[in-house]
């Protein structure tokens, strides 16, 4: 990965930059599924946009594992014995580029896996091998003192929202623009933000 402090990124190279890492280690296994990295990414953003939902909703279904390429950890294996809090990784590269929505759904999407686990019984039956092996990693299920504190935040929805994108973008069989289709959108969301 480039070095964001030997170059470091702006507005208007951070798409750029996101696309690089698409390009590079985009093709990485995703965690034992049926998926590559990028793929699984692609398929969430695809879904969002035919179910015609925000750009900003698209954009963050489609950052929300970035982390994965980002953290100084390095990218989850099946046989970790520890987190690697990918999320919180990724949403630092983000953070001064995006709205707070985007961060929030990256920064929180694996609390909203926790988070449904303990609030939506069946929710657990959904999950692939992978994210249960990470689920354990993370924390389990929430207790419900930290159930009622994730409800406070003011963009839950669409975290939970991300969340059900995440988990439906692990078929081996679809087929999805490449990140050429959204980098538009991306940095529409960029500039907004940046300009505010």
């Amino acid at each position: 990965m480039t070095d964001p402090t030997s170059n470091p990124l702006t507005a208007r190279t951070i798409v750029a930059f996101l696309a690089d890492i698409f390009e590079r280690r985009g093709g990485e296994e995703y965690l034992g599924e049926p998926v590559t990295m990028a793929k699984h990414m692609l398929q969430g953003a695809t879904l969002a946009e035919n179910a015609n939902l925000p750009e900003i909703i698209v954009v963050a279904a489609l950052l929300h594992d970035i982390g994965h390429f980002t953290s100084e950890f390095g990218t989850f294996r099946m046989d970790d014995t520890e987190d690697r809090f990918h999320e919180e990784a990724g949403a630092q590269v983000l953070e001064e580029f995006f709205p707070i929505l985007v961060t929030d759904c990256v920064r929180y999407h694996v609390a909203a896996k926790r988070y449904l686990c303990a609030t939506r019984p069946d929710y657990f039956n959904r999950l692939s091998d992978a994210s249960v092996h990470s689920l354990n990693l993370q924390g389990g299920p929430m207790s419900p003192q930290e159930v009622a504190e994730f409800e406070q935040n003011p963009n839950l929805e669409q975290i939970i929202q991300v969340r059900y994108l995440d988990d439906a973008g692990k078929h081996a069989d679809m087929e999805t623009p490449d990140f050429a289709h959204f980098a538009p959108m991306v940095q529409r969301v960029v500039d907004a933000h940046c300009s505010a």
